[in-house]
């Protein structure tokens, strides 16, 4: 049975465990890290003002991710996440690319809904089902597109001697 609504302690309890993983990832989408803490709170806010909407449909990390999502970039809003055309998708990137040169560099060259899979997964920990749900793809998808990712991670970062 499908639950209708949230109490507003169980979207506090996200934010005081999740915190850092949403800045973290809202920071690659937005360019700064104060921006990402921003588009956070601001998630935040928008997740406790709408959570009578809430309807069971997956998780409530999941539907909070896709309001995080929407409001670092406010275009996402009317996006189809699981059409093909990655142009409503964020561009996300490192937020201090000096520290690592060739990463970013690497990291560039992936298409925009793989660099996507990689930031959830690596940067915010989320599994494959949570960005196969923030993302309104299969799981398999989301597998397949982080193994092609780390592939062509690899060969690009060896490629720069990066890796030894």
């Amino acid at each position: 049975m499908k639950r209708m609504g949230l109490q507003a302690e169980e979207i506090e309890r996200l934010y005081r465990a999740n915190y850092s993983k949403f800045v973290n990832v809202l920071a690659s989408a937005t360019g700064s890290y104060e921006s990402g803490r921003d588009a956070t709170q601001e998630a935040f806010a928008r997740a406790l003002a709408a959570r009578g909407q809430f309807r069971g449909e997956g998780s409530v990390e999941g539907w909070v991710w896709r309001i995080a999502l929407r409001v670092a970039n406010e275009r996402w809003a009317r996006a189809d996440w699981g059409r093909q055309d990655d142009s409503a998708l964020p561009d996300v990137r490192l937020v201090m690319p000096e520290r690592d040169p060739a990463l970013t560099e690497a990291l560039k060259e992936l298409p925009k809904r793989r660099r996507l899979f990689v930031f959830l997964r690596y940067f915010a920990d989320l599994s494959y089902a949570e960005i196969a749900e923030i993302c309104g793809v299969a799981e398999g998808t989301v597998s397949a597109a982080l193994v092609q990712s780390r592939e062509a991670l690899g060969r690009e970062l060896s490629r720069k001697g990066a890796l030894r």
